[in-house]
């Protein structure tokens, strides 16, 4: 089993910034990829970024240029940098790992990002 635990999220103005983090427990060592998925209201969750084993990133197009995603492996943590927001990126941010093949695969709690002036 695997837990994860995101933090961060908050109310921004736009073009502003914010960080996201998602630690990770559990049987880490079992893990091909971490991601960052999103759900607006009304709207299917979408993957934004993600980075698989070892160390390749892939972003959305919404997304390219403007976040980051990154890992610290001694602290078992997810990042994703978020930069020059949009009122459209208001949304529930999602952390998800899962093993390869997706046989297993596990959700964080969510953490809402809200973009309004």
């Amino acid at each position: 089993q695997v837990q994860l635990v995101e933090s961060g999220g908050g109310l921004v103005q736009p073009g502003g910034s914010l960080r996201l983090s998602c630690v990770a427990s559990g049987r880490i060592f079992s893990l091909y990829a971490m991601n960052w998925y999103r759900q607006a209201p009304g709207k299917e969750r979408e993957l934004v970024a993600g980075i698989t084993n070892p160390d390749r990133t892939n972003y959305a197009d919404f997304v390219k240029g403007r976040f980051t995603v990154s890992k610290n492996n001694a602290k078992d943590t997810l990042y994703l940098q978020m930069d020059s927001l949009k009122p459209e990126d208001t949304a529930v941010y999602y952390c998800n790992a899962h093993t390869v093949q997706r046989r297993l695969e596990y959700w964080g709690q969510g953490t809402q990002v809200t973009i309004s002036s």
